[in-house]
């Protein structure tokens, strides 16, 4: 009997979390955008399910592209067309340039580009890597760099296609990413592409994080039970987060080794940022912890992004063999088989920029985009947004939507060709790295990698399925998190042409 006394006390937060769901759900809806009857306590949670970007995408067929949901506690707000995105991202930035922080991340979205606060500190930290890592000039200076870890590439699928051993695509696009920052960052390689085990952990690593922050946790709809971390996303979140932290530690306490030993300066991303912190740059306030989590996020979104959009093209590609056949001649007839492919090529390859945006448009890398938060009361298009909302702005529904793409389900590159569709943030019916002032900060290094692996590997090899995958169909299911990876890895045979 002694125990239900504490019993008591662990039942109280649920207990005032039912009852503050049966509060906000008497005359909660008065103003807001249309959505679905929300249940006591719960919400709308149920109907979520296990692919979110897929649920709320079929909701708001029946409530409009502005819609609002009461998760738990929260209240959400989807908007699922051009359109509405729009207003959220480009009308009304400023009331929603901050990010809705989810508590997994737990210490790490402190100083988190992704997760900070739109202030100076933020701005600051975007500034430092706008000029000194993604400006065009930085990007054409290391571009010898990208060359070579392609020609890598070229090299290692070479190898597997003379034993005749299928390509792991989503891998050696993954790896191929992964040492091109580190070698902006660190000047040195983090694995190799030879180095299966290695490589395929760094990988694993990085997915379960982008997984574990993008997967529905009940401390975020029930911010009153956040500190139990009933699902445990927060604790895993610390481990995965730790590994990586030890593979940036080594490399700082490196350098910082080799300064005090007179080495000679890398000029590298690592160096700029040291000679920042002792130059006492208060605003962007680069100690350890800002360190971590700035090489974090890039690591984490340069390498998992990129080849995850290369293996869905290549995916889409090798079940269309009119769409491969027509890219593939492009290529031999702008570059040949002899040439390696320069960057100043792409703008001769309007068909593979098709194929990359109609990859783009069929599985963008963050379905729901990273939440918004409402900073102040606003209307939209006539309906309420309560300060405190949670915004997503769903472009896989976006890019699904009938009244912006005929036979949305095809992957069918030729319907862009006429139709002027730019990627940065400015053509709101495909904004894979979303818009306005949170816009991806590494855009413009993502567009040129995803051309050129893809252009590099279709360029040089003719690819074919296994028998067995051609027989019963590639599976093209989807791992839901923070972006949207292929469930099971695509395997194809490479051929020298």
């Amino acid at each position: 009997m002694a125990v239900l006394p504490w019993l008591a006390w662990l039942l109280l937060p649920l207990v005032v979390a039912c009852l503050l769901g049966l509060l906000l759900t008497r005359d909660h809806r008065r103003g807001l955008p249309p959505g679905p009857r929300p249940l006591p306590v719960i919400g709308s949670l149920h109907l979520l399910g296990d692919q979110p970007h897929r649920s709320l995408a079929k909701l708001a067929k029946i409530h409009g592209p502005l819609m609002s949901l009461r998760l738990g506690t929260v209240t959400t707000v989807v908007a699922s067309s051009p359109a509405v995105a729009r207003e959220f991202l480009q009308r009304h930035d400023a009331v929603f340039s901050n990010r809705s922080v989810p508590d997994a991340p737990g210490s790490h979205a402190r100083n988190s580009t992704v997760w900070l606060p739109n202030a100076p500190r933020w701005r600051a930290l975007r500034k430092i890597m706008g000029t000194e890592l993604f400006a065009p000039h930085r990007l054409d200076a290391l571009q010898h760099l990208r060359c070579e870890k392609l020609q890598e590439l070229v090299d290692h699928v070479g190898r597997q296609a003379r034993s005749g051993e299928p390509v792991d695509v989503g891998r050696v696009a993954f790896t191929t990413s992964l040492n091109l920052v580190s070698r902006t960052i660190f000047s040195r390689d983090l694995t190799s592409l030879d180095d299966d085990g290695g490589s395929r952990e760094f990988q694993r690593v990085v997915t379960e994080i982008m997984e574990a922050v993008g997967s529905p946790n009940i401390s975020d709809f029930f911010p009153a039970l956040a500190a139990a971390d009933l699902q445990g996303w927060r604790r895993r979140l610390a481990r995965l987060f730790a590994r990586l932290h030890r593979i940036f530690d080594e490399e700082i306490d490196g350098r910082l080794r080799g300064r005090d030993a007179g080495e000679p300066r890398k000029n590298d991303f690592l160096d700029l940022l040291l000679d920042a912190a002792e130059d006492g740059d208060n605003t962007a306030r680069l100690d350890r912890d800002t360190l971590r989590s700035l090489f974090t996020d890039l690591f984490s979104a340069g390498s998992d992004t990129s080849s995850s959009t290369v293996e869905w093209a290549m995916a889409e590609l090798l079940q269309s063999p009119t769409s491969m056949a027509k890219v593939c001649d492009e290529l031999g007839a702008v570059i040949g088989s002899e040439k390696s492919i320069e960057e100043s090529d792409i703008g001769r390859l309007p068909y593979l920029q098709a194929v990359v945006k109609e990859t783009f448009r069929l599985h963008p890398s963050a379905p729901l985009l990273l939440p918004r938060h409402t900073q102040d009361d606003i209307k939209i298009i006539g309906y309420k947004i309560p300060k405190g909302s949670r915004v997503f702005v769903n472009v896989w529904a976006m890019g699904r939507d009938k009244e912006t793409w005929s036979e949305p389900e095809k992957f069918m590159p030729e319907r862009f060709f006429g139709k002027t569709v730019d990627l940065r943030g400015g053509d709101f019916d495909l904004i894979p790295f979303g818009g306005g002032r949170r816009i991806c900060p590494g855009m413009p290094l993502a567009i040129r990698m995803v051309h050129m692996l893809l252009a590099s590997m279709l360029s040089k090899f003719a690819w074919r399925l296994p028998v067995e995958v051609e027989r019963n169909g590639v599976d093209m299911a989807e791992n839901f998190g923070l972006t949207l990876t292929k469930a099971v890895p695509l395997c194809a045979i490479a051929t020298p042409v």
